[in-house]
């Protein structure tokens, strides 16, 4: 791919994603869905492998599945309202069926078997786009039409963090364990997201903040299983050092970045007397935090299982911008000390 065409892509990308961002009418909101996800295709099929066309082609399946779903329920509303206008969205036939569309779009539990899938046949520079920015449209809908104590949502919060958690046990394929951290994730997002619309997003920005620094790690030194980080100290070792350090931040255990959304979730919860709904998710985030744990092990504590007679590899300087690795890896690791100010945010 040309590096014009490549730029066309991302442009349309980004502008996708920024038309839906500033629409308060359906059909603009989802003519910014679907510009982002026709601009994304191409880059999802342009390794020509049958894996990465069979992924796309999925994708392209699920999303506009989901698509004319949503059409569907803004069309519904129209007809009953009389506007198109998404946060005046209050009858609970359209309400429905588009919160159900939008779980569709970004993953989220029942609705979420196409997503492992497309992600591992996808490369590690497009998966974490799909991983990341494709969650960003959908979620900025889902926050206009979300209506007070909707229990779908906590249904749909619930089973995205028991499922993102049991899917990830067995998995040896990085992306997969990637995918099913991102069911979980937006499981808690989506649970708070009726009660404190700003703590959602501060934890879609943390889990985005995390996986970027994961999956860059994994881009730099093209890791993609399991079996491959057992040989991952030998060829660097201080990338072998962060790298535990953002998984554990993914299983949002403290003192680390990813622990700061899941404590502040909880406190919402409790506050709000979800207490068996707050449980139910520790209970949920602990599978997901087993899996993460077997991969840090993988990583710092378990050596290849073969013995290496050829001559070690120079280790040469990258080529690629570090700097953007760099900074990510700090605020996924040490963000957990700014707690007083981004509560003084989030209440301000």
């Amino acid at each position: 791919m040309t590096v014009i065409t490549l730029t066309i892509l991302l442009f349309a990308l980004g502008i996708g994603t920024s038309l839906t961002f500033v629409s308060s009418h359906w059909l603009l909101a989802w003519m910014g869905l679907e510009i982002s996800t026709l601009a994304i295709l191409p880059l999802m099929a342009q390794q020509h492998h049958p894996r990465a066309v069979e992924a796309a082609t999925k994708y392209f399946l699920i999303q506009a599945t989901a698509a004319a779903v949503l059409l569907f329920a803004s069309t519904t509303n129209a007809w009953i309202s009389g506007h198109w206008d998404i946060q005046q969205t209050s009858h609970p036939l359209p309400l429905t069926l588009a919160t159900l569309a939008l779980a569709l779009k970004i993953g989220l539990a029942p609705l979420h078997s196409w997503q492992p899938e497309v992600l591992q046949g996808l490369g590690l520079n497009t998966g974490i786009i799909l991983a990341t920015w494709q969650k960003l449209a959908p979620f900025a809908i889902l926050t206009q039409i979300q209506t007070p104590n909707s229990l779908l949502l906590i249904i749909l919060g619930i089973t995205s963090i028991f499922i993102g958690g049991w899917g990830g046990l067995n998995q040896t394929q990085l992306r997969k364990v990637l995918a099913y951290s991102s069911i979980a994730h937006l499981g808690w997002m989506v649970l708070v997201l009726q009660y404190a619309r700003p703590l959602a997003l501060l934890a879609l920005l943390l889990y985005i903040i995390v996986t970027y620094a994961t999956f860059t790690l994994f881009i730099l030194q093209d890791v993609t299983s399991m079996k491959s980080l057992f040989a991952l100290g030998a060829k660097n070792p201080i990338l072998t050092t962060l790298l535990p350090f953002l998984l554990l931040s993914l299983a949002s255990l403290p003192p680390l970045t990813g622990f700061l959304a899941k404590l502040l979730i909880l406190k919402e919860l409790t506050k709000q007397g979800l207490v068996l709904t707050a449980a139910l998710a520790i209970m949920g985030t602990l599978l997901s935090a087993f899996f993460y744990v077997r991969l840090s092990v993988a990583t710092a504590l378990t050596l290849a299982p073969n013995t290496m007679t050829a001559t070690a590899p120079w280790r040469l300087p990258s080529s690629r911008l570090t700097m953007p690795i760099s900074l990510s890896t700090v605020l996924a690791i040490a963000l957990l000390p700014l707690t007083p100010a981004l509560l003084a945010l989030l209440t301000y």
